[in-house]
């Protein structure tokens, strides 16, 4: 299976269980990955048999900058639903990554999921 990877997509989010980090947004970082097919971008060399970045990359931070979840890992789920609906991978996979959670050290979590995750 082929993977597209978008790496180090900065957004800015308001998500925090305490009530300082409710009040303004916080910068995370995320690594997507979708598993597909390139056959048909192999032979036809056309942007519409491919996935397009640009788009992936602008739906996933709109999506979280209009989003307000308490947990990295709900905001994970929520983003792992986007990528599965929108783009038709077989898998997706999100990394989040948040520079202020814990001082000196960055807070990640990581997950991947199949299209069983949408039943």
């Amino acid at each position: 299976m082929d993977r597209v990877r978008i790496e180090e997509l900065a957004v800015e989010v308001v998500i925090g269980v305490y009530d300082w980090e409710r009040e303004q947004t916080q910068p995370l970082l995320l690594d997507l990955w979708l598993e597909t097919d390139f056959s048909a971008a192999f032979a036809s060399d056309a942007l519409e048999d491919a996935l397009n970045y640009a788009d992936i990359a602008e739906r996933v931070r709109a999506f979280c900058e209009a989003s307000r979840y308490q947990l990295l890992e709900t905001l994970a789920g929520a983003v792992l639903r986007l990528l599965l609906e929108q783009y038709n991978a077989s898998r997706a996979g999100v990394r989040i990554r948040k520079p202020r959670a814990i001082a000196p050290a960055m807070a990640v979590i990581e997950c991947e999921r199949g299209r069983d995750f949408l039943e």
